[in-house]
């Protein structure tokens, strides 16, 4: 349904809207649950940021459907024998958003300079803290470019293409201002950044001189025509006024939905409603160095007094499906050993007390309104907590506090959602690393860690296999957190809206048409 508001423009307004042959600058008005903390690329960031990123910025390479590095900003590379030199050639032809040809020594500066920002979400990828140290990056010619690292790196190119990196865009130096401080994204994609006004949208513009690969569209790589003019991101926070504005017209596109509201929505022929699961995690945080949390039994008995299958069925709308492991169903890894888990217990959850010397201690479980399964998880695990003799309240902040104590460690439960990880080693790294070096680790012991290095290093394959395998009968040994299952992607849009789907819990907006 399409309010009589917006289809009553000014004969001039609907006039200048005209392009080349008479046809209408479209525009796809898309809800932005919060504000983008950041225009730059895998710094200061969130989701909704690294959305806007990869919409606007390109890597070398991308992610494709299924996991699997594909070429994007270079055509092709090859991997030194002992796996420490990659020499990237670039693509011909491929420009910035300012008409700049994207050359070598341009791609050198990009990644020189995200890598030295203070806020580079990725740094510990590339600077040796998680993984190789990038040693060198080299512009021999205009379209070569040769990174060395200290050590070899089986998980490279996907720590590049990561969408919490921001793809490793390349930008412009005009991505500055004169003073030396970020301004605004000048990269390479579909989209040009336009105006954000803060707090209000944020506007993509359609690159006209973009040159999409040729085949179909593959993930964040692939065919990538921008068919709208422009891409209008409204900042939405509330839920319910974001479906009043998709029955009005006023929004096209909802690429996040709740599960209830899905329900609600699938029968109405004005709407199309799309559901699948990525690789994002749906877990019940716990703080192992919590003076109550610290034990194992206590930490067991939290997970037995769960009954998982009831809470992801309930807290999903029925749409989701337990997965007790870090490693998505769908993966090629996802063996027999992934399919344990800690089954619903509560007749040893006093046991499980009475050895962790609980004395009634209060839980407190951190949770935010913006993600309905994080508030619904957060309730029903009360419930259950509760019913099973261990005291808990719920604590509901904004989503930025609740991110903010998530980083700094600042939580004894939390409800959290991880967006998606396309390599189980990337899901694994979120939560696994030294307290010390990291706030935001949750599982810290030391064989974890090094089994994590291990998958990092080791290529794909039967080695890697038994790594995955030998980390979840970890998990399940010391239940660190509670892994619940993996998080949704449910979107709706117009009907008249043509090929949106929200992939892996990213919203991309090529190959996208509308037809009022």
């Amino acid at each position: 349904m399409i309010s009589t508001q917006r289809l009553a423009l000014p004969l001039l307004a609907l006039a200048c809207a005209l392009g080349a042959g008479g046809a209408v600058a479209e525009t796809l008005n898309v809800q932005l649950a919060s504000d983008i903390r950041s225009s730059r690329p895998g710094v200061n960031r969130d989701a909704l940021s690294d959305n806007v990123a990869l919409s606007v910025g390109e890597g070398l390479v991308a992610f494709g459907e299924g996991g699997n590095i594909l070429p994007m900003l270079a055509e092709s590379w090859t991997v030194s024998e002992d796996g420490t030199v990659y020499t990237f050639t670039l693509r011909e032809g491929r420009t910035f958003h300012n008409g700049a040809e994207v050359t070598a020594e341009l791609v050198k500066q990009s990644w020189e300079a995200t890598m030295a920002a203070p806020e580079f979400n990725c740094a510990g990828f590339f600077d040796g803290t998680r993984g190789a140290r990038v040693t060198g990056i080299e512009a021999p010619d205009a379209r070569t470019v040769v990174i060395t690292l200290d050590q070899p790196e089986a998980m490279f190119l996907k720590n590049t293409a990561q969408s919490q990196c921001g793809g490793m865009a390349i930008t412009h130096p005009d991505s500055f201002a004169a003073d030396g401080t970020w301004d605004h994204p000048v990269g390479t994609g579909p989209f040009t950044f336009g105006e954000w006004r803060r707090g209000q949208s944020v506007v993509l513009e359609k690159y006209a001189d973009y040159q999409p690969l040729d085949g179909g569209i593959d993930g964040f790589g692939g065919h990538k025509e921008a068919l709208v003019d422009t891409v209008n991101l409204v900042v939405t926070p509330d839920r319910a006024t974001a479906i009043a504005a998709l029955r009005s017209g006023d929004l096209d596109v909802v690429p996040f939905l709740s599960t209830s509201e899905a329900a609600e929505l699938t029968a109405d022929p004005d709407f199309e409603v799309k559901s699948s699961p990525h690789g994002g995690m749906i877990t019940l945080l716990m703080q192992t160095a919590d003076p109550v949390l610290s034990s194992t039994e206590m930490r067991m008995a939290v997970a037995k007094a769960l009954d998982i299958p009831q809470l992801v069925e309930v807290a999903t709308d029925g749409l989701g499906t337990p997965n007790a492991s870090l490693v998505p169903e769908g993966s090629v890894y996802h063996s027999a050993v992934h399919d344990e888990g800690i089954a619903y217990a509560p007749d040893e959850v006093p046991a499980l007390l009475e050895a962790a010397g609980y004395d009634g201690q209060e839980l407190v479980i951190q949770t935010n309104r913006r993600n309905p399964i994080n508030e619904n998880v957060a309730v029903l695990s009360q419930a259950m907590l509760q019913m099973a003799g261990i005291n808990s309240r719920i604590e509901v902040l904004e989503w930025a506090t609740q991110l903010d104590r998530f980083r700094s460690g600042s939580f004894q439960m939390s409800a959290f959602n991880y967006s998606n990880r396309a390599d189980p080693v990337l899901a694994y790294s979120a939560v696994t690393a030294s307290k010390e070096d990291r706030g935001s680790a949750i599982w810290d012991d030391p064989r974890a860690i090094e089994l994590v290095a291990e998958a990092t290093s080791t290529p794909d394959g039967e080695a890697r296999q038994a790594i995955f395998d030998e980390l979840h009968q970890l998990y399940l040994q010391q239940m660190p957190f509670v892994m619940l299952a993996n998080n949704l992607t449910v979107s709706v849009n117009a009907s008249y809206v043509q090929d949106y789907s929200t992939w892996n819990g990213f919203a991309r907006f090529w190959g996208v048409s509308v037809d009022r």
